[in-house]
């Protein structure tokens, strides 16, 4: 009998020890388990990068100059880092923040004007004379926002930093000329002997 207490007992600790624990957090909590890009990474820049654009000069020039919002659209931003970076959840994230700051009007990207092209033409046999929708009236970009995200990775040991940096180019899709420039950096010390510089 005593055997097999202690082997229930034994169970019960393994079976603890191996179990697994999951917590919510919220969204905007910033977690970083490996040093590595992540989502409180994508959504920082992003913010800062719109914030950096709508103050600079362009956008007044523009409003001064054609008595209206800019019309931008997110063109490419190519991850050029050492890891794998989900670079769509950082367009989604930069398309947010400018929709968001009310200073310019978003087109959709060319994958995304594909389905909506589908959908107007299914109007034109589907939907009723009063609420089709007519081809030729999309709104054009006058601006494209272009970028890569690059990377260094410094390592000793168990120590590692990771450098990120982030640069995007507004471009006026008239005349190809750069408008604008933004940069964003980030440093990361990743330490797996407990020592902080």
């Amino acid at each position: 009998m005593k055997k097999l207490a202690v082997l229930f007992l034994a169970l019960l600790i393994l079976g603890g020890c191996s179990g697994k624990h999951v917590d919510r957090v919220e969204i905007d909590s910033t977690i970083d388990l490996s040093g590595n890009w992540n989502d409180t990474d994508s959504r920082k820049v992003a913010e800062e990068l719109i914030v950096q654009s709508i103050n600079a000069a362009w956008i007044s020039g523009y409003l001064m100059d054609n008595g209206k919002k800019p019309v931008l659209i997110i063109g490419p931003v190519r991850n050029k880092s050492s890891e794998h970076i989900n670079t769509r959840t950082f367009i989604a994230d930069l398309e947010k923040s400018y929709i968001n700051s009310g200073q310019v009007k978003m087109v959709a990207s060319s994958s995304e004007r594909e389905a909506i092209r589908d959908e107007r033409a299914d109007q034109q046999s589907y939907s009723s004379a009063e609420t089709v929708k007519q081809w030729g009236k999309e709104s054009g970009a006058d601006f494209m926002l272009i970028g890569e995200i690059n990377s260094i990775n410094d390592r000793d040991d168990g120590d590692e930093v990771k450098y990120y940096q982030v640069d995007v180019y507004l471009v006026d899709l008239e005349d190809n000329s750069k408008v604008w420039v933004g940069d964003k950096k980030i440093k990361k010390y990743v330490s797996r002997s407990g020592y902080k510089p």
